[in-house]
């Protein structure tokens, strides 16, 4: 019987995101604008959507053997997965806010001035655990509730034993509900433009969040689909490595080579070829893009004809063997 992989990808605001990640680490991949179950050009993967909330659960649960969600959502759930690799988009801030005329500077702040006035609090969020957890770590809360949870309100239950402080589920627009419906939000934002628009201040950063590739425990204890996992992660991370690097190449004469050759950084070592013109050399290497505008002034000096391209995928490949050695051995 043929063994697939199963994996899941989020629909939404990181649905692009994974999709051009997955098309430039040369997955083929159609069919996603219309359906939950796109096709896949490797045939040893079956390829699912959905909303990025349920993903850490449904592949802690080995529904799923790989997934990609937001870290925000790994926190959140709480699901026991294995974090394999930060992708790198879809970066976002989990973010408390207030009324922007209030200038609260904190949410113990916040909490301080509505509670020492004996007025309830509702702060609307679609993170009701990592809420939660904020409010009872501030000093205002522990002072006044010690460990007693607050009420947790969603319309299916009611849970918690403090009714004082209540943190109500939002299910999207989380910005609208100041002031009628919530006193604050806990939400996730980029720029804070849309919560400046619905006049609301970002009072304080609570966790910073961004795309993450996850994998079920026991799925990583199975010999073939942990090779299989750790195929798509060095794809992923090729893709990512070639982001931040360019391959030049270059000719130089031999009396400068040395000088050079000292200048350059490379992934082990740069590839050196004598040409066919006596006393010059041609030279390749992969740079960080971040270090070309700094070597420019030497390499104008002691090199001809520089060309610098963007791979497309540089693989690292002895360092996920390594990762996938020393998970084997765990």
């Amino acid at each position: 019987m043929e063994r697939r992989l199963r994996m899941v990808i989020p629909k939404g605001s990181l649905e692009s995101g994974a999709i051009e990640l997955l098309q430039k680490a040369f997955y083929r991949v159609e069919g996603y604008e219309r359906s939950y179950t796109p096709r896949i050009s490797d045939k040893e993967i079956d390829l699912r959507i959905l909303r990025p909330q349920e993903i850490p659960v449904y592949v802690a649960e080995g529904l799923f053997d790989v997934g990609i969600t937001g870290l925000d959502w790994v926190k959140e759930t709480g699901a026991n997965v294995k974090m394999l690799k930060d992708l790198e988009f879809g970066r976002v801030k989990l973010v408390f806010a207030a009324p922007a005329n209030a200038g609260f500077k904190n949410m113990n702040q916040f909490l301080e001035m509505y509670l020492a006035d004996g007025r309830p609090v509702r702060i609307a969020t679609e993170y009701l655990n990592l809420t939660m957890e904020h409010v009872m770590s501030t000093e205002a809360y522990k002072e006044r509730f010690g460990a007693k949870r607050p009420m947790i309100i969603t319309p299916w239950y009611r849970r918690g034993e403090n009714a004082k402080v209540a943190i109500l589920l939002s299910f999207g627009a989380t910005e609208a509900k100041p002031p009628l419906a919530a006193d604050a939000v806990v939400d996730n934002t980029e720029t804070g433009k849309t919560l400046e628009q619905n006049n609301l201040a970002i009072v304080e950063e609570l966790m910073e969040s961004s795309a993450y590739l996850i994998a079920n425990q026991e799925a990583m204890e199975d010999d073939w689909k942990r090779e299989k996992i750790y195929d798509v992660l060095t794809m992923f991370t090729g893709v990512l490595e070639s982001e931040k690097k360019l391959h030049i190449f270059l000719n130089v004469r031999e009396e400068n080579l040395p000088e050079l050759l000292s200048t350059l950084p490379a992934l082990k070592s740069p590839t050196i070829n004598k040409l066919s013109t006596e006393g010059w050399y041609a030279v390749n290497t992969v740079i960080n893009k971040s270090e070309l505008h700094k070597l420019l002034p030497k390499l104008r000096r002691l090199a001809q004809g520089l060309v610098a391209h963007k791979p497309e995928l540089i693989l690292p490949l002895e360092e996920i063997s390594r990762e996938s050695d020393a998970g084997v051995e765990e």
